[in-house]
């Protein structure tokens, strides 16, 4: 009863307002508001000034996926707008976002910190493994090839720190690659923005190559190859588009499922084939000798949004995506709610909308991150009603949320649209200003795509 009640509560909320009504009750909040993302160093390890996600959980930390993302939607609030003395002055914010992370980067083993606390202590921030646990995410590139786009393809303020980011890359393909698929893993799963996603959650160390981290790393390989073009580093620019490449056919080949119309994350987790003899049965015995493993990982069949990033990425074919969409995105049963698109199918037995921080909870619940990179593929791949329908949907949530509750939240119930945590999350939210802008028909601002 009391959840027929909140249902019903929650449609004459969102009724009460017309789309249009929704769309400018979010511009005028996120345009008021947008400059609470902004840090000064204010010393400790923070050096450069940078952007936070906006809450008080996060008042004085710069994360990585975060910042980038965090930048994308205040582009869009700048060219909405802004003025030229405002994009100046953000310039400065979104550059010491990269340069805080390559402070700390090395040109020897080109370890880079995921999170960057103000109350850090330099001399502690580098694990003493620094290859048995994860490392800042592969955007770095991303973000700064979009800082130089957006201002006109300028790297000049990058070029003394990419061989840093160069270290960076190396560090990931030497030690985070599986050398039989290609494919990037992740060392454990530490903070791997998807916290609890359960390809990774809880599983052995270096067992997941995961779909969202091998996407993002699509990207970097390309946003590496655009800033090493905009430097004049030709041969450098040509590898990282190679590697670009490869990596997105290892992609296809191994973690697309042809069964499910599905892109998956692939399990690793495979003991080898030795050829060694055990005596078995008194004599020796060469186990497996017959028929040998010739696979290099297994289809892990866990329905997660972060399939759909291979739209975002540009790695689905179009025949791929059109299944991708129709038998798997547009299930209620699974991933389509009225508020967006789940993160976890219902269908999945680990499917739960439980309030939880460190980790935070991707098993289900919507977050407008995954909103937003849904309707950036969705786009691409010309399904212009769906990513209309996602942006709807998405605007709806966060207009709702701030007529109620006066602030946007961290995460939400996919059928109610009731926030489930962390009151006042800004950050990657704000990408429903870009949602809204291409709603609108209005100039788009975009992540870094290769053109």
């Amino acid at each position: 009863m009391m959840v027929l009640v909140a249902l019903m509560w929650v449609a004459v909320a969102v009724q009460a307002a017309t789309p249009e009504e929704l769309r400018e009750r979010i511009k005028k909040h996120c345009y008021a508001d947008y400059k609470q993302m902004y840090r000064q160093p204010e010393g400790g390890a923070l050096i450069y000034p940078y952007l936070t996600p906006g809450s008080r959980q996060y008042a004085r930390v710069l994360w990585d996926w975060d910042s980038w993302l965090s930048d994308v939607a205040l582009r869009q609030i700048l060219a909405d707008t802004g003025s030229d003395s405002d994009r100046r002055e953000a310039l400065v914010y979104e550059q010491g976002c990269v340069l805080n992370y390559l402070a700390y980067t090395s040109e020897v083993d080109g370890y880079m910190p995921m999170v960057v606390d103000a109350e850090s202590d330099p001399a502690k921030m580098k694990p003493k493994d620094i290859y048995a646990t994860n490392m800042h995410k592969p955007v770095i590139a991303q973000h700064a090839a979009f800082i130089t786009q957006q201002g006109g393809g300028d790297a000049s303020w990058l070029r003394e720190g990419f061989s840093r980011m160069q270290a960076f890359i190396r560090n990931y393909q030497q030690h985070h690659r599986h050398e039989a698929t290609g494919l990037f893993y992740w060392q454990d799963d530490l903070a791997i923005g998807v916290d609890n996603d359960p390809s990774t959650f809880f599983r052995p160390k270096r067992s997941s190559a995961s779909v969202y981290l091998n996407c993002l790393m699509v990207r970097e390989l390309q946003a590496m190859a655009y800033l090493a073009g905009r430097l004049e580093m030709t041969e450098a620019a040509r590898q990282y588009e190679a590697d670009a490449e490869a990596l997105r056919e290892a992609v296809r080949t191994h973690c697309w499922d042809e069964k499910d119309g599905m892109y998956y994350s692939v399990d690793l987790n495979l003991l080898p084939y030795t050829g060694e003899p055990q005596i078995i049965f008194g004599k020796p015995f060469v186990l497996h000798k017959g028929a040998p493993r010739d696979y290099p990982c297994l289809i892990q069949r866990l329905g997660s949004w972060s399939g759909f990033m291979a739209l975002w990425a540009g790695i689905a074919t179009p025949e791929q995506a059109q299944r991708m969409v129709c038998e798997n995105l547009l299930d209620p049963r699974t991933f389509w709610a009225p508020y967006g698109v789940r993160t976890l199918s219902k269908l999945e037995k680990m499917y739960n909308l439980l309030a939880t921080n460190n980790p935070s909870n991707w098993q289900g619940p919507i977050w407008g991150i995954s909103n937003y990179m849904v309707f950036r593929g969705l786009a691409d791949y010309g399904f212009e009603q769906e990513a209309r329908q996602m942006a709807e949907k998405t605007i709806a949530l966060f207009g709702d949320d701030l007529q109620r509750e006066g602030a946007l939240h961290e995460y939400y119930n996919p059928d109610t649209g009731e926030p489930i945590m962390n009151k006042g999350f800004q950050n990657w939210n704000y990408l429903v200003l870009n949602m809204i802008a291409w709603v609108e028909g209005r100039p788009v601002v975009r992540e870094f795509a290769k053109k």
